[in-house]
Order: structure tokens, then sequence, then C-alpha cells
């Protein structure tokens, strides 16, 4: 009987403890996290270096279909409006991929924005625990002011919206 006790004990802690881990989620209003990136194309790139601009960070894994769909946009719609605007800054990050399998990504999609890799998640461990593609947008002044899990046009087109609205 005590064994049995100590078994639905153990269960019971076991499953109180995953009922309270959601996954890591950043609050709109909360700063930007300290990350930097290398990458051999692009060179490095370190959120200190990103004060003072409206910044959009994207995470995405060439595997996953939603993260095509939002990368497509952003290199049809995003990019090309924003590309050349000194207060804005585009961070697309590939999650778990190397500068190698960016570049050769790449070389099938034609994507004329810079993509950075994060080979051991160092830097979407600092925004995500789980879920791609994600899309976080801050503003001036480093504050959080739109993310989104997923990819969806109507979602896209709220981000487009708060792009305009933090410019």
């Amino acid at each position: 009987m005590k064994k049995l006790s100590l078994l639905f004990a153990i269960m019971f802690f076991a499953v109180s403890l995953c009922g309270q881990q959601k996954g890591k989620e950043l609050a709109l209003g909360s700063p930007m996290p300290q990350f930097t990136l290398s990458s051999s194309v692009y060179g490095n790139l370190a959120s200190a270096d990103l004060k003072g601009k409206v910044v959009l960070i994207n995470m995405f894994a060439t595997w996953c279909g939603p993260c095509q769909g939002e990368l497509a946009e952003i290199q049809k719609v995003l990019w090309p409006k924003y590309k050349d605007n000194p207060n804005f800054c585009l961070v697309v990050i590939g999650r778990e991929h190397t500068d190698e399998q960016l570049a050769a990504y790449n070389k099938k999609k034609g994507f004329t924005f810079p993509l950075y890799p994060d080979p051991k998640r160092g830097a979407y461990s600092k925004f995500a625990d789980s879920t791609i593609p994600r899309a976080y947008l801050y503003n001036k002044e480093g504050k959080l002011v739109y993310s989104s899990i997923g990819y969806s046009q109507e979602e896209f087109a709220k981000l487009l919206k708060a792009i305009e609205e933090a410019l």
C-alpha cells in the first residue's frame, strides 16, 4: 500500500509540474533579449546593434510548411517595402540551421533578405521554447509591441499594420 501511495504522490507531482509549464512567452512591453548571431555570409549581428530601430525578428526552419508561407510573404510584400528604411531592421533566424544549410536553402528560394543561422538555438532560446514560425516586433525603444506564433494571411496583415504604427 505504501508503494502505491508513493507512486500516486509522484504521479500527482509530475502532472502538477507539467500543467504549470506553458513554455516561454514574451509579454508585450518586454525588452528585446540580448543575443548575438554569427554568419560567414552576413557577418555578426548583436541585439545591441539594433538600438533605435524598429526590429522584426522572424524565426523559422527550412522544413516548416507555415514558415515557407510566411517567408514568401516577407519576400514579396514586407522586404520590398521596408528594406531601404533606415529605421527598420529585419532579422530572420534559421532555428537549428548552419550557414551552409541556409545558403543551400536560399539558393532554391532566392530570398534577398539575410538569413542568420542559429544552429544550437542560442538566440531562439532567449525568445521561446518551442513552435515556429515566430515573429517579434520591437519598437525604437526596444520594447515588444507585437508577437505571433504560426502563420496566416490575417496575422501577417496585423504584422504589417504593427510595423507601420511602430515606424
